[in-house]
């Protein structure tokens, strides 16, 4: 039967729409605007003109950062310590988290408790730094992926998904004579393609923002990521070689944009290659009545 569109029902789908185009507004226009700002000349980004579309529209702002050594061993870096990192987050929080879900575990509850104290207490950033120190992992690579390696929040979410895959799948593999190993590569990780896709997703934009742990564990100016660089360039202003013939005074606000835009487009390109795994049901098809 079709609908019946009343006058109270017509002005609350008015509502909805206009606070989704308020909100979808709110998140975009920064990003466009950053955008349109960094292709810009920069006189005009100076007399702040720059409101909805680009004037003196050119890619030297562009041009100046990605033709800089310092910004591509930078990227390199982060690429780096993103891709390990991650690696390291998902395979750890996994490993705990199955044996955690599994009931015949003997202890379960103590080292979930154990485990979820962590979450309130820890003991904070000096016993951190002189462990991290005492291990000889300074100015290293291993200084940033290891001792985020596990999120307990990240955790619990995967122990969560692994409880819902039902008993009967994993049983009838243990009659067919699979092993906890085997279970875990051959069934579970298959059948939780949406939660590591999550987690791979979340990890990975924490380890590509991340730069205040480069700024404690890391000396030599060759291994900082690209964090550290746009940092530089956005609050101290330093920029390098220009390699430009415009003025670095011109472009100077344009490159502040243009860094930004540099180092949130990767991680903005991924994401619609795992959005789908956000929705899609893990378990559809996987029992037959």
């Amino acid at each position: 039967m079709k609908k019946q569109m009343t006058v109270g029902s017509i002005c609350f789908d008015a509502v909805i729409y206009l606070s989704l185009i308020a909100a979808i507004f709110a998140f975009v226009y920064p990003l466009y605007y950053m955008f349109i700002v960094s292709v810009s000349d920069g006189m005009n980004v100076m007399r702040g003109e720059i409101k909805w579309f680009p004037i003196g529209f050119n890619f030297d702002a562009y041009y100046t950062i990605l033709t800089d050594h310092k910004v591509i061993r930078a990227y390199g870096n982060t690429l780096l310590y993103t891709s390990v990192g991650t690696f390291i987050n998902v395979a750890a929080t996994a490993l705990c988290a199955y044996p955690l879900s599994r009931s015949r575990l003997y202890g379960r509850s103590f080292f979930t408790v154990f485990i979820v104290i962590t979450m309130l207490f820890h003991g904070g950033m000096i016993p951190t730094y002189l462990v991290v120190d005492s291990l000889g992992l300074m100015n290293s690579m291993w200084a940033i992926v290891i001792p985020p390696a596990i999120n307990v929040w990240y955790m619990i979410i995967m122990r969560t998904f692994f409880q819902n895959i039902p008993n009967e799948i994993q049983e009838s593999a243990v009659i067919d004579g699979a092993h906890e190993i085997t279970i875990f590569w051959r069934i579970i990780i298959p059948l939780s393609a949406p939660v590591f896709a999550t987690m791979i997703m979340f990890y990975a934009v924490w380890h590509w923002n991340s730069f205040f742990p480069a700024t404690i564990y890391l000396r030599n100016n060759e291994m900082v990521p690209v964090q550290i660089i746009m940092r530089s360039m956005i609050v101290d202003g330093n920029v390098g070689e220009v390699n430009s013939t415009r003025d670095l005074t011109t472009i100077l606000l344009s490159m502040k944009y243009a860094v930004v835009i540099v180092t949130i487009l990767p991680i903005l390109a991924v994401y619609p290659f795992i959005q789908k795994y956000f929705v899609k049901g893990a378990m559809v098809g996987s029992l037959k009545g």
